[in-house]
């Protein structure tokens, strides 16, 4: 019989901690679970999930438009954000309760409290101020956004975590960041009504991202009547007497808006969380440090998620957690897999991307070839869209391997969901030529993008 209360004790109640719970405890693991919010995380609560929401929300607005081309006639529109908040608090709810569910049903114990490490094996539950002890403990707080309050007035802004809860839709916004998160917002926003101004400190929208990619959805954000502010930071936030923000930026302008977002990255969440009583090591950004199968420097401590700074996506501390339950209670040994991760961006266009961009390609290979195509969809045709699509492949010339697809347009995330199968079993750029065109589809571009649109040497476009 074990000396410890648990045979796992996990701290957060996101995707990473759920899985890692529920699956430890079908296994017949004594297993305790701690969240201080709600269970489901910064995904199912607060992120990803009421996000896409959103993003179908906003979307209506430029159907409505689209109808007209086709035929339809459609009257006076109003958007109710009151009505669309509750119908979206609703289906919330209702995913949590499945997360609760699937703990509870597998008989892991459930703790609404916030827990801290007190030990390298024991947990203090503050709600109650118990002290339990685990055999294992795992770290699965998440992350959280960062908010600089260091700018004057900075206490006046929101995060990611406020603008699902606002009471009203603002009028008009400063959305500071743009990164995914300030450009998704962005987007949605706009298409809700919503005067946007984004506001970024570099030349150019998602670091990280391909430019051509990043060009083509700047320019359709502007077409939308986003104002895109390169070169330019928040300097002083304050209120005024109708209840508005008003916002220096360091161009000089003054703007009055109804709200401030900040935007400018998460965190991961481990402030005063007692690590180091437990004496496990963290980064420079407060990330818990892990080996190749999520322990740290305490072995029997284990860290899932964002808390790691690894990959802050969903599905990753899902499959870390997978990982772990392999490694820690079957015997068998397995280390997450980072490689090759699909990506999109719930933008209007949307982005779909997996693998390399091209100036990641020019630098890891000694020649890539680069197929492009833009284009417009067939549904602008009548709709009288303006909205271009774009693809673009990336291929190394040495193994024929495609090492990077990037999508803009509609459908792009559900594309490149799929793409990522071919490009994960390692699909040559002939695989892709020899596959035959679903038409009338913007998928089939994919696989009739015969002719080289460039080619990067040394690291040089030729």
């Amino acid at each position: 019989m074990s000396k410890h209360d648990f045979d796992l004790f996990v701290i957060g109640g996101g995707s990473g901690g759920v899985r890692a719970g529920r699956v430890a405890a079908s296994l017949g693991k004594r297993v305790g679970i701690a969240e201080e919010y709600r269970f489901g995380g910064t995904c199912v609560i607060r992120g990803c999930v009421p996000k896409k929401l959103f993003v179908y929300a906003s979307q209506f607005s430029e159907h409505f438009r689209d109808a007209a081309g086709f035929g339809w006639e459609v009257g006076a529109t109003r958007f109710d954000w009151a009505k669309f908040i509750a119908n979206k608090d609703k289906e919330i709810a209702r995913l949590e309760g499945l997360y609760r569910k699937g703990l509870e049903t597998n008989g892991a114990q459930i703790f609404e409290s916030r827990a801290v490490l007190e030990g390298p094996h024991t947990v203090r539950i503050l709600k109650n101020d118990r002290v339990v002890s685990a055999e294992r403990i795992l770290i699965a707080t998440g992350g959280a956004p960062r908010h600089l309050r260091d700018v004057e007035g900075g206490d006046l802004t929101i995060t990611s975590n406020e603008i699902f809860h606002l009471e009203r839709q603002p009028e008009s916004m400063v959305i500071d960041g743009a990164g995914y998160i300030g450009v998704e917002f962005a987007c949605i926003l706009a298409g809700l009504g919503t005067k946007v101004t984004l506001i970024l400190r570099g030349e150019q929208i998602l670091r990280g991202f391909d430019d051509d990619i990043r060009a083509a959805l700047h320019n359709e954000m502007v077409r939308k009547g986003i104002d895109v502010l390169p070169h330019t930071r928040l300097t002083k936030v304050a209120g005024s007497p109708n209840g508005n923000r008003v916002v220096s930026l360091s161009n000089g302008s003054t703007l009055e808006v109804s709200q401030v977002m900040q935007a400018i990255g998460r965190l991961p969440n481990t402030e005063g969380l007692g690590l180091e009583k437990a004496g496990v090591h963290t980064g420079m950004d407060g990330s818990v440090l892990v080996d190749q199968y999520s322990r740290s420097n305490v072995p029997h401590v284990l860290a899932v998620g964002d808390v790691t700074n690894r990959v802050q996506l969903t599905p990753v501390a899902i499959h870390e957690a997978m990982c772990l339950i392999e490694t820690e209670f079957r015997g068998n040994p397995t280390s997450p897999d980072h490689e090759l991760i699909p990506t999109a961006v719930f933008s209007q266009p949307e982005i779909g991307t997996i693998g390399m961009t091209e100036a990641q390609a020019g630098l890891a290979y000694d020649a890539v070839t680069v197929f492009f195509t833009k284009f417009r969809p067939m549904k602008g045709t009548l709709s009288g869209s303006e909205e271009r699509m774009v693809m673009k492949i990336i291929v190394d010339d040495a193994s024929d391997r495609v090492v990077g697809v990037h999508i803009l347009g509609p459908d792009a995330g559900e594309m490149i969901q799929a793409l990522a199968i071919a490009i994960k079993m390692g699909a040559t750029k002939a695989d892709f030529d020899r596959t035959m065109a679903l038409h009338p589809s913007a998928a089939e571009e994919l696989v009739t993008l015969y002719t080289p649109s460039w080619r990067v040497k040394g690291g040089e476009k030729v």
